[in-house]
C-alpha cells in the first residue's frame, strides 16, 4: 500500500542516517588520542630498544609500539624522516631525533608542542633541556644525552710514563711520537663529511673560543681568529701525520673499530665506546681510559649530543605517544638506557649512583663534560648550516683549502643561509 511504502522509505532513510552517523563517529580510543604507536629511530647500535618497548607492550596491549629502524648514519635518518613528515604521512608517531634537529622540525611544523607538566623535567641535567625547546616552547623531551670524550690506551701511556693529554700540544706530541713507537696511528675522530664532522669541527672551534653562528642561528660568527685556530688544529693533524688519512672516511663505528682493534692511541668518540672497547674479545679490553677533550691551553669544549623524543604532528594517537615518552624518560628506564644501551641518561641522579659509577667509571667525567657542553646552533635551516660546515671543513682536512680561506668561505656561505629568513 502507498502509506506502507512511504513509511518504509522513511524508516530506511532514518536507518541510513543513523548508519552514516555511526560510520562517521570516531572510535573511542582515537577520540581520546589513544591507540597503537610507531617509534622511529636511527639504527639501534646496542640493541636496547627491543627490551624497553617489549615491557611497554606487555603493560599496554591496546597501545603497542612498533619500532621502525632507519639507517645508522644521522644524515640518512634525517632525510628519511623528513620525506615522511613532508608528505603528511601518519606513519610515525614518536620520533627519536638528534638534539640538533628539534628547532628545525618545530619551525617546519613537523612536531607538536608538548605540555611540560606531563614530564619530570626538573630531574634532568640542565643543559639537555635547552635542546628540547624552540621559540620558548617545549617541542621534545630529552631521552639520551652525549658529550664527546677522549679515549686512550692506558697501557701505552703508562709504558711511556705519560699522563693523558690536557692540551692540543700534548695530544699532538704524544700522537706524533709515542703512537708510532707502538705501531699505532695517533688520533682520530669522525671526519667523513656528515653530521659527525660538524660536531668534531664545532668542538675544535669552541675549544678555541669561537663559534659558527650565534643568536639561535641568526648571526654569523664564523669569521673569527678562533674559528681559524680550530680548523688549523684539525688540518695540522693531517698535514703532520698524527691524524691518519683513513680517518677522513670514518664515522662513529669505523673509528670505534679502529680503536677497539688496537690501531689507535687516541680517539674522540661518544661514551658508548667505553663499554664496547672493554667487552670480551676486544683487543684493548682493560686498557682503555677516558678523559675530557683537550683544548688549546687546557680542557676543551664539548658539543652536546644525544637524542630527543618528539610527537609527529601527523600522529593519530598523541595521548598515547606522550605517555610513551614519559615512560621512556622515567628513572627506571633511564637506568636501563645506561646499563643496557651504554648511552648517557638525562636524569642527573644516575650520575651519582655508586653502583652505576663502579660499572661505568667514566660517569663523573661525562657528567662534567655534559654540564659544560655547548649546544649546536638552533636554526630553522640547520641542515644547510651543517652541510656548509661539513663541506668546508673536509676541504680543510684534505688540505685542499687553507684554514684562512675556509674561514672566509664559511662567512659567505653561512651569511647566505641566515639571510633566507
Amino acid at each position: 500500500m502507498p502509506w506502507m511504502r512511504a513509511a518504509g522509505r522513511g524508516l530506511l532513510a532514518v536507518l541510513a542516517l543513523l548508519a552514516g552517523y555511526a560510520a562517521a563517529a570516531p572510535e573511542p580510543a582515537r577520540a581520546a588520542g589513544r591507540g597503537p604507536l610507531t617509534l622511529v629511530t636511527a639504527g639501534d647500535l646496542t640493541g636496547y630498544w627491543a627490551g624497553l618497548l617489549a615491557d611497554w607492550n606487555e603493560a599496554h596491549p591496546d597501545e603497542r609500539v612498533t619500532l621502525i629502524e632507519l639507517p645508522e648514519a644521522a644524515d640518512e635518518t634525517r632525510a628519511q624522516m623528513i620525506t615522511e613528515l613532508r608528505s603528511g604521512s601518519g606513519r610515525f608517531d614518536v620520533l627519536n631525533i638528534d638534539v640538533a634537529w628539534t628547532s628545525e622540525f618545530a619551525a617546519a611544523g613537523w612536531i607538536t608542542a608538548l605540555d611540560p607538566d606531563r614530564f619530570d623535567l626538573d630531574s634532568f641535567l640542565p643543559p639537555v633541556m635547552d635542546t628540547a625547546t624552540f621559540g620558548g616552547r617545549l617541542y621534545a623531551v630529552p631521552h639520551v644525552t652525549n658529550a664527546g670524550l677522549l679515549f686512550y690506551r692506558t697501557d701505552i701511556l703508562a709504558a711511556a710514563g705519560a699522563e693523558p693529554p690536557r692540551t692540543w700540544a700534548e695530544l699532538a706530541g704524544l700522537a706524533r711520537t709515542v703512537a708510532p713507537e707502538h705501531g699505532l696511528d695517533g688520533y682520530a675522530g669522525q671526519f667523513l663529511p656528515y653530521e659527525g664532522l660538524t660536531v668534531n669541527a664545532t668542538e675544535a672551534v669552541a675549544s678555541a673560543g669561537g663559534s659558527f653562528l650565534a643568536g639561535e642561528g641568526t648571526r654569523v660568527t664564523a669569521g673569527s681568529d678562533a674559528v681559524r685556530e680550530g680548523l688549523e688544529f684539525l688540518a695540522g693533524g693531517v698535514r703532520e701525520g698524527w691524524i691518519p688519512r683513513a680517518a677522513l672516511t670514518w664515522k662513529e663505528e669505523e673509528s670505534r673499530r679502529a680503536f677497539q682493534d688496537g690501531r689507535l692511541l687516541f680517539l674522540r668518540n661518544w661514551p658508548y665506546v667505553y663499554t664496547q672497547a672493554n667487552a670480551p674479545g676486544s683487543a684493548v679490553a682493560g686498557k682503555v681510559g677516558a678523559v675530557p677533550l683537550p683544548g688549546p691551553g687546557g680542557p676543551g669544549a664539548n658539543v652536546l649530543g644525544g637524542a630527543n623524543l618528539a610527537i609527529s604532528s601527523g600522529s593519530r594517537h598523541p595521548e598515547s605517544a606522550a605517555d610513551l615518552i614519559a615512560y621512556l624518560t622515567s628513572e627506571p628506564v633511564q637506568r636501563r638506557v645506561l646499563t643496557e644501551g651504554s648511552l648517557p641518561p638525562v636524569r642527573a641522579s644516575l650520575y651519582d649512583d655508586p653502583a652505576l659509577v663502579r660499572e661505568h667509571p667514566y660517569l663523573p667525567t661525562l657528567r662534567s663534560s655534559v654540564l659544560a657542553a655547548e649546544p649546536r646552533p638552533k636554526s630553522a635551516h640547520y641542515d644547510q648550516v651543517s652541510l656548509a660546515v661539513q663541506a668546508v671543513v673536509h676541504d680543510v682536512m684534505t688540505l685542499r683549502q687553507s684554514p684562512q680561506d675556509a674561514v672566509d668561505r664559511l662567512g659567505r656561505e653561512l651569511t647566505a643561509i641566515v639571510r633566507r629568513d
